[in-house]
């Protein structure tokens, strides 16, 4: 029996976490569950999952839950007790879906303890990924993506030289603006950035979708996890969601990886490889999808990807830099200070302020990382 932690419990990862652990219980049980403010859903997950520990960082929301969960579920609050559980020797895995830099902290302890790891949370690598995947080699953590797009990758990699691999190819679905002209994007309203048409995700993720700041995101984690440099990455727009990534090698073949677009899916494959677990999802009819469509990522839509180079040839502070803008300029949309064009532009002003340097620690991390949300604010401020 598998005993599993959840980082981020109460979020969309968190919650098909728990759905996939629910259909194998004879596989797997819950060590712990870390939220943040979410007590009524981390009540219910507790109610379902019964683990040994709940954690809420947020220390309201933990007042909020005492005497509500199961009898023998014990309480904890602040994110002091997330890094301690999620290090924890009793338990085998970590399923990474903390949302944001806040979650790095308990991610890599979870490495540095040598764990099996499910890495949701994109900025453990974009902001430390040279320190994560180094956390990794020296514990002995195996790392699994849970990104559908890097999980695809994984398993088109496995069996495989990676000195035979030419290019990795990330498919995006192009969000909800794939097909709007270009010039009427500054209109954009927020309703309108979170509704996805593919997938059921947090505001903050659906408004990275829309102008495509997850899928540099998502390039800048490629880089790490799969030790590629910049030219062997790139990304193309795929409406359906149903070929999640594709690799292509020496010999001028393509492995791809498909299925339909359901988190459930690399999620069991992140707890268990082999033999896979059944999920739940929908089975992929190819005579009923009829077409996949792909086409080129248009810059002048998605003025994001047009930044993504420039971040994967440089150091790890333009990452953090771009992570860290990225975050405040996207809540400020989301409160109605900027526009909708404004995310992208307010990031590159900030890019163009930071110096292009490598870093070595978390506390240069946080530097860099406090520095450019400074910055970002100023430029927003203006």
């Amino acid at each position: 029996m598998k005993r599993i932690t959840i980082l981020g419990a109460t979020g969309s990862i968190g919650c098909n976490t728990a759905d996939v652990i629910l259909r194998h219980a004879d596989k797997f049980s819950t060590h712990t569950l870390v939220g943040h403010q979410n007590g009524d859903k981390m009540v219910e997950l507790a109610q379902q999952l019964h683990p040994e520990w709940v954690v809420m960082t947020d220390e309201q929301a933990a007042a909020s839950i005492q005497g509500r969960l199961p009898e023998g579920v014990r309480l904890a609050c602040g994110m002091d007790a997330a890094i301690e559980l999620a290090a924890d020797p009793a338990s085998d895995m970590v399923m990474a879906a903390m949302v944001g830099s806040a979650g790095l902290p308990a991610t890599l302890a979870a490495v540095r303890s040598g764990k099996r790891v499910g890495l949701a949370n994109k900025e453990c690598l974009v902001t430390a990924g040279r320190i994560f995947m180094a956390a990794a080699r020296a514990s002995g953590a195996e790392v699994v993506p849970v990104d559908s797009e890097h999980a695809a990758v994984h398993q088109c990699l496995q069996g495989h030289d990676a000195g035979s691999v030419k290019q990795v190819i990330l498919t995006a679905s192009g969000g909800p603006f794939r097909d709007r002209d270009p010039s009427t994007l500054h209109t954009v309203r927020v309703e309108e950035a979170v509704a996805h048409p593919n997938w059921d995700m947090g505001a903050k993720i659906s408004i990275d979708s829309a102008t495509m700041m997850n899928k540099v995101l998502e390039l800048i984690e490629a880089r790490w996890l799969f030790d590629l440099p910049a030219e062997k990455l790139s990304a193309i727009i795929h409406p359906e969601s149903i070929v999640h990534a594709m690799v292509e090698y020496q010999d001028g073949s393509v492995l791809a990886q498909l299925a339909m677009p359901d988190m459930r899916m690399p999620i069991a494959y992140a707890l268990q490889l082999a033999p896979r677990l059944a999920t739940g999802i929908p089975w992929l009819d190819l005579a009923k999808t009829g077409t996949l469509n792909f086409q080129a990522v248009d810059h002048a839509r998605f003025p994001a990807m047009a930044l993504v180079d420039a971040v994967l040839r440089g150091e790890d502070a333009l990452a953090i830099t771009l992570n860290a803008a990225n975050e405040v300029a996207n809540h400020a949309f989301r409160s109605g200070k900027i526009g909708f064009m404004d995310i992208v532009s307010t990031v590159e002003t900030v890019l163009s302020k930071v110096e292009n340097r490598a870093v070595a620690s978390l506390d240069e991390v946080w530097q860099v990382d406090a520095y450019a949300r400074t910055m970002a604010q100023e430029v927003i401020a203006r």
